[in-house]
Order: structure tokens, then C-alpha cells, then sequence
């Protein structure tokens, strides 16, 4: 099965919990308990986020994070990318891949298409979109645009 790790899911709950706050400046403990997480955990995807520069840290009394930029720029890529590195479905995706047999591989263009197209589907969804819940009925479902090039 292929998805994201709970940390990842757990970063995006975060990260909306402050785009639904925008501007304010929430501790580590106010984001754990509003988003219905463990503080060490909290903390734990704080330092990834800020270091992707999607929140910043403020000191002080009142200090806290808070979004670094605004919601409808930051993309489920940067989220994924923070927490996890570059995506690569599998080992032959990445530019620098280990795969030992990648020189006699007949999949890999098509291991690397599928990549492009998750990669593009990410980028297409804002955390600002995120911020909605979709509705399950009948066909509402968000469509995304993904061209696939075919050679």
C-alpha cells in the first residue's frame, strides 16, 4: 500500500490547525491539543516544518509558530517533502537511486512517470484547500488536473 507517513498526516492536521488560525501564534502545547495530538509529537513535526520553512518559531512570553507564509502557498508537496525528503515511489524514481539493476530496468520510465504524476497531484492541493472537507456524494469530488506526457 502506498501512503504518507503518520507524521506526515500529522504535520498537515498542524499546519491547518494554523492556517485555520491565520496569523495567530500558537505554542507547541495549544497545537497538540487543538489538533488532537501529543505534545512531544507536536514538537517533534515542528522542527522539520520550520526547517522546510513552512512555520516559524517566535520567542518569548507569547512565542509560538505560526504559518511562514500564507495557506494558498503552501502545497502538499512541501508538506510531504519536509517531512519525508524528495518523493520517490520506489528507489529507481530518485535522480541517485540504489537500485542495483536500474542500467537493465525496463519499468523505471514508467516507475518515474507515475512519480511525476503523484508529485504533480501534490502540488495542485493547498494547505488553504485543505481547510475544507470534501463531500462524499455523488461525483463532488475535487477533480486534479495532471497531464501525462507519452512518448
Amino acid at each position: 500500500m502506498l501512503r504518507v507517513t503518520k507524521l506526515t498526516d500529522y504535520a498537515t492536521v498542524v499546519l491547518t490547525v494554523l492556517a485555520a488560525r491565520r496569523g495567530e501564534v500558537l505554542s507547541a502545547s495549544e497545537l497538540a491539543e487543538q489538533a488532537g495530538l501529543e505534545s512531544p509529537t507536536v514538537s517533534k513535526l515542528l522542527k522539520p516544518l520550520a526547517q522546510a520553512g513552512l512555520v516559524e518559531g517566535l520567542r518569548g512570553v507569547h512565542g509560538g509558530y505560526r504559518l511562514a507564509r500564507p495557506a494558498s502557498d503552501i502545497t502538499l508537496i512541501e508538506i510531504v517533502e519536509a517531512m519525508e525528503g524528495p518523493l520517490a515511489i520506489t528507489e529507481c524514481s530518485q535522480d541517485h537511486g540504489q537500485c542495483g539493476i536500474a542500467h537493465q530496468c525496463g519499468v523505471r520510465s514508467n516507475w518515474r512517470l507515475i512519480n511525476d504524476v503523484v508529485a504533480e497531484a501534490l502540488r495542485g492541493v493547498t494547505l488553504a484547500q485543505m481547510l475544507h472537507p470534501l463531500t462524499h456524494s455523488g461525483d463532488d469530488r475535487r477533480r486534479i488536473a495532471v497531464r501525462v506526457a507519452t512518448t
